[in-house]
């Protein structure tokens, strides 16, 4: 076991010692005819908590090279044919949530990809990128869409310098400044990763932990509690109510779907078999169909199929109502201007 899965195990011991701990005070809440907003709001924070105003390794990131980045995120020049751009499966625009709302994504040579496009909003917060974790940060992850033929489809990695010599070589030394050459497949990389650093989202339910009690109101309140005692935070956990590990789609009862392997297809282990990144729910309500394969229309058929399949748990509608209105407490609040 190397120090990142020790990490993510330990990771995963303390977020179950956590929820069990709180077990005690949603009961209680449970029983009261009005929901107490501190006791609510304590638990809430011991398990949950604000998503922080910076990611992980932006200190780093000028405004030349977000500027830079910006502008390739909506670059065609990056697909084979110039038609498509990161941001046509990972919409921005018009108050656009990350992703392109299909059920997966078609590329630029009119390939059908295999899963779900996951939004690029708070990409960076997680512990790993793509549903199988396969890439390690978000420079790792902009590198493969550019030359997969699914995506964007370009041949090599010569090519996207190429395509962008003629219009961006100025951006690029003013970006990297330090870098001879500039303009590198690398660079490409380093400047998508540093925009997409600044996509945090910003909702109702981080309001109402900051102490606006009038931030979500009473159904919503419900609906966190039930979120919590039917252990959905055993999983969905941490600051984005998830991405923080990996876990087996089908834990009680088995997903239908076994084409798809998950991790077990990038480790080749067997125990790693239809293990897949735990999405998080910020902006969920927003980001249909839901899960790998995009198989859940919509929100309140995924929380029924998380219920079953993960927790063996047949939901109420009542129950599902009310996770539903309190998952869209958080819907983001924040928009991205055309570069």
């Amino acid at each position: 076991m190397n120090i990142n899965q020790l990490i993510v195990v330990l990771f995963k011991k303390l977020t179950l010692f956590i929820v069990l701990s709180a077990s005690l005070t949603l009961n209680t809440l449970a029983k009261q005819t009005d929901i107490e907003d501190k006791a609510l709001r304590q638990n809430a924070l011991s398990v949950f908590g604000v998503i922080p105003e910076k990611m992980p390794r932006s200190d780093a990131d000028t405004p030349a090279l977000i500027q830079l980045g910006k502008k390739l995120y909506f670059e065609t020049r990056l697909s084979s044919n110039n038609s498509q751009s990161c941001n046509s499966c990972h919409n921005l625009l018009n108050a656009g949530q990350g992703h392109d709302a299909k059920v997966v994504s078609v590329g630029a040579l009119g390939i059908k990809g295999r899963r779900n496009a996951p939004s690029t909003w708070n990409a960076g917060f997680q512990f790993a990128q793509n549903w199988d974790a396969r890439a390690e940060n978000l420079e790792q992850q902009a590198s493969e869409p550019l030359l997969s033929e699914h995506e964007m489809a370009l041949a090599s990695k010569q090519e996207a310098v190429d395509k962008l010599n003629v219009l961006y070589s100025k951006e690029f030394e003013h970006a990297f400044a330090r870098s001879s050459p500039a303009l590198t497949f690398e660079n490409i990389t380093k400047a998508l990763a540093a925009f997409q650093r600044t996509l945090i989202t910003k909702d109702r339910f981080d309001r109402y932990l900051n102490g606006d009690n009038e931030a979500l109101t009473a159904q919503e309140k419900r609906g966190l509690l039930k979120f919590q005692q039917n252990s959905c935070a055993s999983c969905h956990s941490g600051r984005l109510l998830g991405g923080q590990f990996a876990m087996k789609m089908g834990i009680v009862n088995p997903y239908p779907n076994r084409d798809d392997r998950g991790m077990g297809e990038v480790t080749n282990r067997k125990d790693h078999d239809y293990l897949f990144k735990v999405p998080s729910l910020r902006n969920v309500a927003n980001t249909a169909p839901y899960f790998h394969d995009g198989a859940a229309a919509t929100l309140q058929e995924a929380i029924r199929l998380t219920g079953w399949h993960q927790l063996g748990k047949k939901l109420t509608e009542e129950e599902v109502e009310n996770i539903a209105a309190f998952l869209e407490t958080l819907n983001n609040e924040n928009t991205v201007s055309f570069p």
